[in-house]
């Protein structure tokens, strides 16, 4: 009877939560508008395109590549390499051949030397076509180092490096568990498949590559230990923060002993001064604000064919359907920088994007596993540039006393040189075993002079009130173009991990 009735209990309790994960996905889906331009004003700028696939393909894309001869190469979870001419074209009318299948979750794609190197829940596997017909026939394990024993223990592959390595980011088997080797580490696979391990405590990854200025880098979700979504910096020998992974540190003498324990319900920048290893956060993202669950990312190489944000970050998020933008920098040795809006709007959970031999960004994913906002369970595409300028922060960066903010177009200089039209807050999380964080220790610090370039294109403020370690909250809703148009979006967070010496 008891059994019973737990039985029956717990299957209510699993009910409300679904139900309200899909309602709270419903609601955020409401009032995201709230923080970003309708999708109606974006599109003005970046217009969504449809990238076909055959009807009844249950295409989950996991990632992507380009062939040298300007085919797409998709990656799934459902295990295919698919290859496919015609992705890139304005009006695209797309062929797909499948390359290879009967893999697990593929999230790592590259192709060179004539062959791909591929990341998968369980190994990294070099894939070749010896005989020509265009079929995968020769599969190699490059590397298997680390275990694989729940559905949840993912792994996400870089494409190489200088060097030809590939960066792997390897999910924890659960949220607050390591049951099997390297799980919630970094390991680096060579080209001749030696296994390197770089760090510990990752949790939860959906995202691995370099970063604007060709540090590795890769997307944490939030969760335990994790305050927020973040984009972190793999730092060799580093602790990511999430400890429940130290039991592998016997596995990696070269690592030396595992960090001090961090304490819980603390905040990060103070367990930075205990624990020497424990790398913070770089950009953090505002929960629901910012998205929900950060996912592939990849850097605009396009030399302005995409617009004003060459060298910028680009980057999904799986629940919310949405594309951000990021940029980051290295203050007193430590990496951290801001986040921005850029497009919503889009089909499905986004798990992938890479930009086109054009200069569009091709974008995919699918809706299986958690509450997604796009209304299709899996799709393919494709953010092209319009040609129209829009007013836009392009970026922030850290100075000693204050900000210096870049935009698109030129600012009015008038409305911009008065302190009183920034709105400035800062907060941060509690750095804690528990499931994510509210935000705590909430400031305000005062603008007290903005001074505007000659050519209106930066604002320098100096700010009284700066705090070190906390996330600051810029609201520009009172700014103008010279032609007295509102910002596109009018909110960016930066993370002030460091503040500079001058």
């Amino acid at each position: 009877m008891v059994n019973t009735t737990m039985k029956k209990f717990f299957s209510l309790c699993i009910a409300i939560a679904f139900i309200g994960a899909h309602l709270l996905a419903s609601c955020h889906a409401e009032t995201l508008g709230e923080y970003w331009g309708t999708a109606e004003e974006e599109a003005k700028y970046y217009r969504i395109v449809e990238v076909p696939f055959p009807d009844g393909m249950a295409l989950e894309a996991g990632c992507f590549d380009v062939l040298p001869d300007n085919r797409l190469a998709i990656g799934t979870r459902r295990g295919e390499i698919f290859l496919v001419d015609g992705a890139f074209d304005e009006n695209p009318k797309t062929t797909f051949h499948q390359y290879a299948a009967g893999l697990d979750e593929v999230m790592g794609i590259s192709f060179h030397d004539d062959a791909f190197t591929v990341t998968q829940q369980t190994e990294v596997t070099r894939i070749k076509d010896t005989n020509g017909d265009g079929r995968a026939d020769d599969f190699q394990t490059l590397s298997d180092a680390w275990g694989f024993r729940h559905y949840h223990e993912f792994a996400f592959g870089s494409k190489p490096d200088a060097d030809g390595n590939t960066w792997v980011a390897l999910c924890l088997s659960e949220s607050y568990r390591s049951k099997v080797p390297f799980r919630g580490w970094c390991v680096k696979v060579t080209a001749d498949g030696e296994t390197n391990p770089v760090c510990s405590g990752i949790r939860s990854p959906c995202g691995i590559g370099p970063n604007e200025h060709g540090v590795m880098f890769y997307a944490e979700s939030q969760g335990p230990w994790n305050g927020s979504c973040s984009l972190k910096v793999l730092q060799p020998g580093g602790f990511m923060g999430h400890p429940v992974s130290f039991n592998w540190y016997p596995l990696a003498p070269e690592m030396g002993p595992a960090p001090t324990e961090p304490n819980t319900r603390s905040r990060l920048e103070l367990e930075r001064k205990r624990v020497p290893q424990l790398v913070p956060y770089a950009v953090v993202f505002p929960y629901i604000k910012m998205g929900r669950s950060i996912s592939g990312f990849t850097v605009d190489h396009t030399g302005g064919k995409f617009g004003p944000f060459e060298n910028q970050i680009f980057i999904g998020d799986f629940s919310l359907s949405v594309m951000m933008r990021a940029t980051t920098e290295q203050v007193n040795g430590v990496w951290q920088g801001a986040c921005y809006p850029f497009r919503e709007g889009l089909a499905t959970g986004l798990l992938a994007c890479q930009f086109t031999p054009q200069g569009d960004l091709i974008v995919g994913g699918t809706n299986r596993g958690w509450p997604v906002r796009g209304p299709r369970p899996y799709a393919l595409q494709r953010l092209d540039w319009t040609g129209k300028m829009p007013f836009e922060v392009k970026e922030i960066n850290a100075r000693s006393d204050g900000f210096q903010v870049t935009f698109t177009k030129p600012v009015d200089p008038t409305v911009a040189a008065d302190p009183a039209s920034y709105v400035l807050s800062t907060f941060t999380h509690i750095y804690q075993q528990g499931y994510g964080s509210p935000e705590v220790d909430q400031t305000t610090p005062r603008v007290s002079a903005a001074t505007v370039s000659d050519d209106g294109l930066s604002v320098r403020l100096r700010i009284d009130g700066l705090v070190q370690g906390h996330v600051h909250e810029f609201d520009f809703a009172k700014l103008r173009s010279a032609e007295s148009s509102p910002l596109l979006h009018a909110n960016a967070y930066y993370t002030l991990n460091e503040i500079p010496h001058d």
